[in-house]
């Protein structure tokens, strides 16, 4: 499947389905670069840049919104049912668009736990929650469905507005220690530009299916929140030994602390040559903390 779209030209017009933290930065953006882009909502928002779509009351876009329309990017995570909800109801739908780019956003949690080793897109999905299993079976419905889509794997999203910083001030935040545990993050920033970097370059770069979006330095929680702590002037509250307290927290949050793995981002930024807008945690957290 190399016959993708050309680069970004002024007739674009994207519709961006799941419109959450990472859709409506994106949204944003690619209106300031003087494209059409299009949100969903779950309810009538009377905006002239939003659409209703909801698959669980069945509810579908009116005709007029897919007049048009090249680029599409769903942001949406499966349905209770494990199913691609844009899929389920839109499928023939989008087949019949003459589109020439699908984005889709997916998270890292496919490759499961790797024990802090480092994984890339050449590595084989290996998911250990219920949720990661959903997530690649999504994958596979979307690079089946013979649209042209574009998968981005993306690790913990963060940004001006929804960071350590928040979890700080709302007195929400657990300093929790467990030796030898890293994470990968990525600013929601850098999903925007790394997205339109491929879109804008698609004639000169090799077509990549599946790409993570991560930066430079996966590293352990404690560190980031010690970092916001002396940002913001406070002392750290001293940290508790993960199986000490592992009992008390949520499901979700146990599933969160139960994998630890480096995600590589060589392909995105060696070999396709994106440059990271926030390469770690540091540049990216000095940028929330300024804007917060």
């Amino acid at each position: 499947m190399n016959n993708f779209a050309s680069s970004l030209d002024k007739e674009s017009k994207f519709l961006i389905f799941g419109c959450g933290f990472s859709g409506n930065f994106f949204a944003k953006t690619i209106r300031k670069l003087g494209y059409t882009a299009l949100t969903s909502s779950r309810t009538n928002k009377r905006d002239q840049n939003s659409f209703v779509f909801n698959s669980d009351d069945e509810k579908v876009p009116d005709e007029k919104i897919f007049e048009g329309v090249t680029h599409v990017l769903s942001c949406i995570p499966p349905g209770k049912n494990g199913k691609d909800p844009l899929l389920s109801s839109l499928k023939s739908k989008l087949q019949s668009l003459s589109l020439k780019w699908i984005g889709y956003l997916s998270t890292t949690g496919v490759y499961g736990n790797t024990k802090g080793d480092w994984v890339s897109e050449f590595d084989k999905p290996n998911p250990f929650q219920k949720r990661s299993h959903t997530r690649l079976s999504c994958e596979t419905e979307w690079i089946e469905s013979g649209l042209p889509v574009q998968i981005f794997r993306l690790p913990g999203i963060y940004g001006p507005g929804r960071s350590t910083f928040e979890a700080i001030k709302n007195q929400k935040i657990r300093v929790i220690l467990k030796k030898d545990q890293v994470f990968s993050r990525i600013h929601v920033a850098d999903i925007t530009h790394a997205i339109i970097y491929l879109l804008q370059n698609r004639d000169s770069l090799k077509f990549h299916q599946i790409i993570n979006i991560a930066d430079d330095k996966p590293c352990s929680q404690i560190e980031v929140i010690q970092y916001c702590y002396d940002l913001l002037g406070l002392k750290m509250p001293k940290p508790v030994i993960f199986d000490e307290v592992k009992k008390e927290l949520s499901p979700i949050a146990q599933s969160f602390w139960m994998e630890n793995r480096r995600v590589s981002n060589k392909l995105l930024c060696e070999t396709l040559g994106y440059k990271l807008m926030y390469k770690n945690y540091r540049i990216g957290l000095k940028n929330c903390f300024l804007n917060s």
